[in-house]
């Protein structure tokens, strides 16, 4: 739950703050130490209350009681320390009478929280929930909730849009393909088809002749019970007596493993549709899989080697990769804005053909379509709902209260509850979060990370960086279907992302009850003509502003004193210093503000007395310059600003800085950063910057960028400079401007140095041993060199990814000689105009993947690139993708690049269109012929189009 994340937090925090708030304590230490036990000794009860919070409302209020309790202890002890720090500029008299009677006040406080947790304590036992996590039952909601889930393979949904093509597919596979037993998978968010999927390919012709004796379906649920699978699988396969099924009755579930087993092994071939699998420990449980053998086929389940399939439906790709690493899962897309209204009209209108109903209720339909954002449960209950009454008014109703979710709209987000309960305790925090977020806004990861740390949802792990484990949660997400991806970088990390509307609603809807931002987020001056104080409430935490910066600066915040968190969107205008002054004033104790986008002309220096604060966001609002007041803020972890016209020279007193973010800035001025012994993260700090501090302070420095002019840097200096962080530095980016060249570097003394960007003139490249040995990414930009890289580079015996940019490289030739590149699996050539040719001895690059390069470049030695699946070329004519379709390029499929400057996407026909990561060994169920055979296809095709290309530019010439 959110409440035992929270509690880890305060538990966190209150341990941090005695250790470096020791001052501040004297006198009242005992008192709040006691309170940290306490909280500690709290989380366990919390941890067992996770599992029945959701089913027991007795268990729900006295989890709000605990966080109600924790939330004032943050209040108290917050306060505490801000009215400590303001005494310093008090007389000494004043100031040793005013700092008794602070402690004097918070020590009884204090008291009051541990006498209330203790009261909470009883409470428990009191209300007969002394044994939380006891039992096995299942209580009424549980299993209401999975009666609406279950599924069978008889109800199929004769109404099905957007599916056909994805069915013949996965028909094709379960009949085809090699004899081995494969498992396939649907993956997907809740409602979004897999089940619907999965019963139409289970009950098409093809596979009812393909597997003629032996087909079953079981459902599986969260409440995953192998014995109860086994029966569901037997009762379907098994020409059972009523005697029979009473002796299995009474078997064990490893005897009716072990019957399943040999009765499958008997049939010719089977077919068994698993449905809803939660967890990869619920099919190694189903599958008797070996933890320790991930290549055992299980012992339930057979491979008699006649092409008998499984297939799952399931929210997570994990539990797909987990069943068979093999096999790539097919991931469910949403509908189409078509086809989400072909689909709800065929649900609402049901026999009225298609252009008979009135245009008004087609308009409010597709309004309401809109609204499912091609969520197929949505429209269908929805097009129900709708479909019981033709009435103008009626719809409008529904149109009216659909963000309140009434009718059989409601049952979408129960659906997607599932998921929520679903969620791990540290997750929960995370998934509320995204509840912060405008509708269909795109959210970069960088910043949500951030986010998540500063909010202290993300604690420290040994030997991992706080961020990391914040993109391992992100990640996680992602995996569970609750957070699409928007962007990814070439080596597939996801750099932008978004929430579907339902996904959002549920996280609205939980974070109000648990009280993780007030009732009301967006002051919209369309909604709330007359907006007041009173649309916060007192327990508000967080608030996101929409719009309206004018308006919410003008009413009244005495009501949100507590306020955590304030972030800001899209708002632009300007606004002036003082109309700021009112977020220092009235939020003493925020720990989160973000104002990116809005115009600001000056920061008021009243933000350095928010000495709490621990994310300060300023990118995009057009502010030239930082208060000096801002060495104040020692708690704050993450800057992010740009375009500033100078830094001022205090950042070096903000010692807890780990991620500084002051890119492309205008002034050149010495900036002291070696005292921010934290620092993780820095980026923009320009060459001559550098240069001046003592880089071996910088011993957690993981992640540099440097820019702007390099004339007066020498090259030995600098480059030890970056030497002296040899145990830290994972990635460097080095941006040179105008026509100043980029120091010459010797790298190899960086062991932990994987990504290099390099942007910039550059004298010559660096020598291969010269470059760091675990080097996987290499990028260079406008380098302008004149000699082929390939001799130099090719020798990396690390190096996955290499991006050869606009200027890097003059010539009109490239050579990679045989054993080249010897782990490179993508290579892009964008940008370099004169080159004409590329050729690969035999022998080269034999893991490459994926390729990128201008139509205009002729390969040599594509025919041995064996595990090339994804080909990239920019710019083409359409004449180029006409010809594609004309001749036969049958092992090859062709996506068009969405963008101003097009291209076109060339992926092998095996896998998903525009996937940049194909699961391990997957091409090894491909011939070594075939795959020959597929890149004499790849290469015809590219002659042809260079040919295509070179005659269109001649007859432009002309």
């Amino acid at each position: 739950m959110a409440t035992e994340a929270l509690v880890s937090f305060a538990v966190e925090r209150i341990g941090e703050m005695l250790i470096q708030e020791a001052n501040f304590f004297k006198g009242v230490r005992g008192q709040v130490e006691r309170l940290h036990r306490d909280l500690r000794a709290m989380q366990c009860f919390l941890e067992e209350a996770d599992k029945k919070e959701e089913e027991d409302s007795r268990v729900r209020n006295w989890v709000s009681e605990i966080r109600e309790a924790v939330y004032e202890a943050e209040d108290i002890i917050d306060m505490f320390i801000l009215n400590a720090q303001s005494l310093r500029t008090h007389s000494f008299p004043e100031r040793a009478f005013k700092k008794l009677t602070n402690r004097y006040k918070v020590g009884k406080k204090v008291e009051a929280i541990q006498l209330g947790l203790q009261e909470i304590s009883n409470r428990r036992e009191a209300l007969g929930i002394k044994n939380i996590g006891e039992g096995t039952s299942t209580s009424r909601s549980a299993q209401m909730l999975q009666d609406l889930r279950r599924s069978t393979p008889h109800a199929e949904e004769h109404v099905v849009v957007g599916l056909e093509n994805e069915a013949d597919k996965l028909v094709n596979q379960l009949v085809g393909g090699d004899q081995r037993r494969r498992v396939m998978s649907l993956v997907g968010m809740g409602g979004i088809g897999k089940t619907t999927l999965a019963k139409k390919v289970y009950n098409h012709t093809q596979v009812l002749k393909h597997f003629p004796d032996c087909r079953a379906w079981a459902y599986v649920s969260q409440d995953c019970r192998p014995r109860d699978v086994y029966m569901q699988i037997i009762k379907q396969i098994c020409a059972s007596t009523k005697e029979k099924v009473e002796m299995m009755e009474k078997l064990q579930e490893h005897e009716l493993g072990a019957f399943l087993h040999e009765h499958l092994k008997d049939n010719n071939r089977y077919l068994i549709v698993l449905d809803d699998v939660w967890s990869p420990s619920d099919w190694s449980c189903l599958a008797k899989r070996s933890s320790n053998d991930p290549d055992c086929l299980g012992n339930v389940f057979p491979d008699g080697g006649k092409g008998s399939r499984l297939l799952l439906t399931t929210r997570y790709k994990e539990v797909a990769s987990h069943a068979d690493a093999r096999s790539i899962p097919h991931e469910m897309r949403l509908l189409s804005k078509q086809q989400s209204w072909d689909l709800f009209r065929r649900k609402a209108f049901l026999d009225i053909e298609a252009e008979s109903y009135l245009p008004d209720l087609k308009e409010l339909g597709e309004k309401m379509v809109d609204k499912c954002n091609g969520l197929p449960l949505a429209i269908v209950l929805l097009g129900g709902l709708l479909s019981k009454n033709m009435s103008h008014i009626e719809w409008k109703k529904v149109h009216d209260n659909m963000s309140a979710k009434e009718g059989q709209i409601a049952g979408v987000m129960t659906m997607l509850n599932l998921s929520y309960i679903d969620l791990p305790s540290y997750l929960k925090p995370c998934f509320l979060h995204l509840s912060l977020f405008p509708e269909d806004y795109v959210i970069s990861t960088r910043k949500l990370l951030l986010l998540w740390i500063a909010e202290g949802f993300v604690l420290e792990q040994d030997r991992q960086s706080m961020k990391d484990t914040a993109e391992i949660y992100l990640n996680e997400l992602i995996n569970r279907n609750l957070i699409q991806v928007v962007r990814t970088s070439v080596n597939a990390r996801v750099m932008e992302c978004r929430v579907h509307d339902f996904i959002r609603e549920l996280a609205i809807e939980k974070a109000k009850v648990h009280n993780f931002f007030g009732t009301n987020t967006v002051v919209d001056p369309h909604l709330f003509p007359s907006t007041t104080s009173s649309l916060f409430s007192l327990k508000s935490r967080r608030q996101s502003i929409y719009s309206d910066f004018e308006r919410y600066a003008s009413i009244e915040h005495s009501c949100t004193p507590y306020l955590r968190s304030l972030l800001f969107f899209n708002l632009g205008g300007i606004c002036q210093a003082s109309q700021l002054d009112f977020i220092a004033k009235c939020f003493k104790v925020l720990r989160v503000l973000d104002l990116e986008g809005l115009g600001i002309e000056n920061l008021p220096s009243i933000i350095g007395e928010l000495i709490h604060l621990r994310y300060l966001g300023l990118r995009h609002t057009g502010l030239k310059m930082l208060p000096l007041s801002i060495c104040n803020l020692r708690n704050l972890q993450t800057l992010d600003i740009n375009n500033l016209n100078r830094v001022p020279d205090v950042i070096w007193k903000i010692t807890n800085m780990r991620y500084l973010y002051i890119e492309e800035q205008e002034e050149d001025d010495p900036l002291k950063i070696d005292t921010v012994q934290n620092l993780q993260i820095l980026s923009g700090i320009t060459f001559n910057q550098w240069i001046r501090n003592n880089s071996s302070k910088l011993t957690c420095l993981e992640k540099l960028k440097i820019e702007g002019s390099c004339e007066l840097v020498e090259g030995v200096e600098f480059s030890n400079s970056i030497a002296k962080l040899h145990s830290s530095l994972k990635s460097l980016y080095l941006k040179a401007s105008d026509e100043s060249t980029i120091p010459s570097l010797a790298l190899s003394s960086c062991p932990h140095l994987c990504k290099l960007d390099i942007k910039g003139r550059m004298q010559k490249l660096t020598e291969t041993f010269q470059f760091p040995r675990n080097l996987s990414q290499l990028t260079l930009e406008g380098c302008r060199l004149d000699c082929d890289p390939m001799p130099i580079l090719e020798k990396l015996p690390k190096l996955l990814t290499l991006r050869l940019r606009a200027g890097s490289y003059l010539g009109k030739e490239m050579h990679v000689s045989a054993n080249g590149f010897p782990r490179l699996k993508i290579l892009q050539l964008l940008g370099l105009s004169g080159l004409v040719m590329l050729n690969i001895e035999k022998g080269a690059m034999p893991w490459l993947m994926q390729l990128q390069f201008h139509v205009t470049t002729e390969i040599f030695g594509l025919n041995e690139l064996l595990n090339l699946v994804e080909v990239k070329i920019p710019i083409v004519s359409l004449r180029v993708m006409i010809m594609f379709h004309k001749i036969k390029v049958s092992f090859w499929g062709l996506t068009r690049i969405a963008g101003t400057k097009g291209g076109i996407h060339i992926c092998r026909q095996k896998g998903k269109p525009g996937t940049p990561s194909y699961p391990a060994g997957w091409l090894s169920g491909l011939t070594l012929a075939s795959s020959r055979q597929a890149l004499e296809q790849l290469a015809d095709f590219l002659e042809r189009s260079r040919r295509l290309s070179f005659v269109r530019t001649r007859a432009f010439d002309l």
